[in-house]
């Protein structure tokens, strides 16, 4: 640490010393030493003490140092002997370069007190280099018509070394051409000359090769060479000639950066220097240097930039060729652009209407528009054209003007737009094409009444609905738009005047939903015709008309009702039954209807209650009350039947009907009442008697005039002849008491028969025996098996 320290002040103070070494000059003593470079590291310079007068221990005491100005460290200084030193080798040249005498200046600083000395370090030159020339092989052109003495300056040789070291000396080799010649420069060196000493010939020799050395003085001395190669010119006596005056090239102007455009060439009858060419172009405008480059050497034209015919068809290119003595030839080039197709077709829309109302006139102009191709000859011809099927045609107009126009009345409905394609293609190769897309609308008219979906409509309705209730709807479309096309809906006046139209449907003007106003009753009214209009909000309004037909739809709504027997009588009707009839003898026929239709009039009978169970039925489908087995004298006189009609409604309704029957020996006994009658009878009320006697002689005596009365009208009608005038009745009922499916109340299919046997001794009275007329005749021997039976139902 106590070393750096110390190392440091030291420092400081070579600083300060060399501040006052600047700042005066009193007491300061010089001193010179001189040194041969390349000396090795450590040689003796010199004594500093005795050169500087000084004891060596005043050296060492006052602790004496060199220093430098470039505080390199080139000279030592041995304190112990005095003696100074070299610290590295030094190389004059690299010191001092070419400078003539070569001194290092140092200080010598001795300290306490303070004192410093100026010393010098001469570095001698020593011969440790050899003459070099930096061309070491020099080209010299010299005409053959050059005159003899004629010198020639050649380049000096260079020597780092310098006085005697340096370059002393030039020799040549021996020729029969030239000679050397020394000459001073103002620095002090010495520079060759070649002197001609006789003229040359090319013919002869063109090229001679000499040898140029440089000696230096030093011992051993040093020596350079160079070769000098002396080419002989011809003389320049024969100007530049091009192959053509006129060069003319086509060029097209799609032509690629750097085509080849044309070689021009030119020969020069002289050689060397002189029939050196050089191409390059004369007098040409600046388009010309920016469009196209002629290589100087070998006469290719190239193109710096692209063609464009449509800007410049032709250029006119001067050109020249110059030999290397200066002369020139001249010449053209004529470049013609040939024109390519490389512009699609322009077109401009001068006028468009976009909108056209689907009335308008027959060519009707659409659009207006020009075509243009910058493009020339079949490059510029152009056709145009639109697609087919459209309702349009293109015509020329003058020069390149076309308009687009209506072929005739379009219709909105069939297509409301038109997306059309102008396509404009020219006739060159290849073929370039340009479309413009052009959109045409069509405006709407109120050219389409209405149309109803369906020209009629059938609406079912059930009967009891309730009002207000939605029984349908009816739609009407309108191809048109807008107003045109918005449908209002309402009812038209009746055809018939007596339909109460207004109280039994309403419409809803905006959608056509139909609805009943009140409940409807199949029985009054069982459908109802009317029309409905649609109209659009055009102007003029257009509408149009449907049918519309409801039809009521039957509930089971009503009961049966009971013809026959009456049930409104005062007196019950009692059928008479002879107790020698036979197993399926006709007692009597329920005949009853019912106010609905369909499966809700479908009627079926029933035997609900009878006196004695198992002697009459009833058949199910027609409500004929037939015996089921044979009489005996034990079965009561008396019965009472309780039958039920039922209707195939969901729910099912159904009514009751009693029938009173009477078995009796035979139709000629008087009618006698039964004991437990008579007992009966015996015990009431004499008045009570007396009114049920004469109710019933009146009931009897009605009875047997209706059955005569029946008799002679069936008699009358008869279609075969029977004892006594007998005949079958062919009669009908009226109208609205028939089932005329047959399946439901009293049916045209039944026909019945009364016949008196008056030649009968116990004038037998055959009662109702059905003739079924429109069926196939049965077999009368199957009527004793009794096959009715079967069809009976019993409770």
């Amino acid at each position: 640490m106590e070393n750096r320290g110390t190392g440091t002040l030291r420092i400081r103070q070579v600083l300060l010393l060399f501040v006052l070494l600047e700042m005066s000059q009193a007491g300061s003593e010089s001193g010179r030493f001189s040194v041969a470079e390349e000396m090795q590291n450590g040689s003796l310079v010199g004594n500093l003490a005795k050169d500087l007068g000084l004891e060596v221990d005043e050296l060492f005491s006052r602790e004496a140092q060199v220093v430098s100005n470039d505080n390199k460290h080139r000279l030592l200084l041995d304190r112990n002997t005095g003696d100074l030193l070299l610290g590295e080798v030094l190389d004059r040249e690299g010191l001092c370069g070419s400078s003539e005498p070569c001194v290092l200046h140092f200080q010598v600083l001795l300290e306490n007190p303070l004192q410093f000395f100026r010393a010098e370090l001469w570095v001698k030159d020593i011969n440790d280099h050899t003459p070099t020339f930096l061309d070491k092989d020099m080209l010299l052109k010299i005409s053959e018509g050059t005159a003899p003495g004629t010198s020639f300056q050649m380049e000096s040789a260079q020597d780092l070394d310098v006085g005697k070291n340096g370059v002393q000396n030039y020799t040549l080799s021996p020729n029969l051409y030239f000679h050397l010649k020394l000459q001073d420069s103002d620095e002090g060196r010495k520079y060759p000359e070649l002197v001609l000493d006789q003229a040359l010939d090319r013919e002869k020799d063109r090229e001679l090769r000499l040898t140029l050395t440089a000696l230096d003085g030093g011992s051993p001395p040093r020596s350079g060479t160079a070769v000098v190669r002396v080419s002989v010119l011809d003389v320049n006596d024969n100007a530049p000639e091009f192959e053509r005056p006129v060069y003319e090239v086509q060029v097209p102007e799609n032509s690629p950066l750097d085509s080849l455009v044309v070689k021009v060439s030119a020969t020069d009858l002289d050689a060397g220097i002189h029939g050196e060419l050089f191409y390059s172009f004369s007098q040409v405008s600046r388009d010309i240097r920016k469009t196209f480059e002629i290589h100087p050497i070998s006469g290719k034209v190239h193109l710096k930039a692209l063609l464009d015919f449509e800007l410049i068809q032709s250029y006119t290119i001067n050109i020249q060729a110059i030999d290397g003595g200066g002369l020139s030839g001249k010449s053209t080039i004529l470049v013609r652009v040939v024109d390519v197709n490389d512009n699609p077709p322009e077109i401009v829309i001068t006028s468009l209407t976009s909108t056209i109302p689907e009335n308008s006139s027959p060519e009707m102009t659409v659009v207006v528009f020009s075509l243009r191709d910058q493009d020339s000859g079949d490059n510029g011809k152009m056709v145009c054209s639109i697609q087919d099927n459209l309702p349009f045609l293109l015509k020329p107009t003058f020069k390149n003007f076309y308009t687009l126009v209506t072929e005739g009345a379009l219709d909105r409905e069939r297509q409301a737009e038109y997306n059309i394609t102008i396509t404009v293609t020219d006739m060159g190769t290849p073929r370039l094409k340009t479309q413009r897309n052009i959109t045409v609308l069509v405006s709407d008219v109120n050219d389409n009444a209405p149309a109803f979906t369906q020209t009629s409509y059938t609406l079912f309705i059930r009967e009891n609905n309730s009002p207000a209730l939605h029984i349908g709807s009816v739609s009407a479309t309108d191809t048109d738009a807008g107003a045109n096309a918005q449908v209002t809906y309402s009812l038209l006046p009746p055809q018939d005047p007596s339909l109460p139209l207004a109280s039994l449907v309403s419409i809803n003007a905006d959608n056509g939903h139909l609805f009943a106003l009140r409940a409807l009753d199949f029985e009054a009214l069982q459908a109802f015709e009317f029309l409905v209009g649609a109209t659009d909000r055009g102007a003029p309004a257009l509408s149009s008309q449907a049918l519309v037909r409801v039809q009521v739809l039957d509930a089971n709504d009503n009961s049966p009702f009971v013809l026959y027997p009456p049930q409104n009588g005062s007196a019950p009707c009692t059928e008479l039954v002879p107790r020698a009839a036979e197993p399926g003898y006709l007692v009597s026929k329920v005949v009853a209807v019912d106010g609905d239709s369909g499966q809700n009039a479908w009627l079926s009978y029933q035997l609900l209650k009878a006196t004695e169970p198992g002697l009459f039925g009833v058949w199910a489908h027609n409500g004929e009350v037939r015996t089921a087995r044979l009489l005996s004298e034990r079965d009561a006189a008396k019965h009472r039947l309780l039958l039920l009609v039922k209707d195939n409604g969901e729910p099912p309704r159904s009514a009751s009907v009693t029938l009173h029957v009477l078995l009796v020996d035979g139709f000629s006994q008087p009618y006698l009442p039964l004991p437990e009658a008579a007992a009966d009878a015996a015990q009431a009320d004499p008045l009570t008697v007396y009114l049920v006697i004469a109710l019933a002689s009146v009931s009897s005596l009605f009875l047997f005039s209706v059955l005569a009365f029946v008799a002679v009208r069936l008699c009358r009608r008869s279609r075969a002849a029977w004892v006594g005038g007998c005949s079958v009745p062919e009669g009908h009922l009226p109208g609205h008491l028939m089932d005329v499916s047959g399946t439901g109340t009293l049916s045209q299919s039944y026909q019945y028969e009364v016949c008196l046997m008056g030649d009968s001794g116990t004038s037998e009275f055959k009662f109702l025996k059905p003739v079924i007329s429109n069926l196939p005749p049965q077999n009368p021997g199957r009527e004793e098996n009794h096959p009715f039976l079967n069809g009976f139902g019993f409770n």
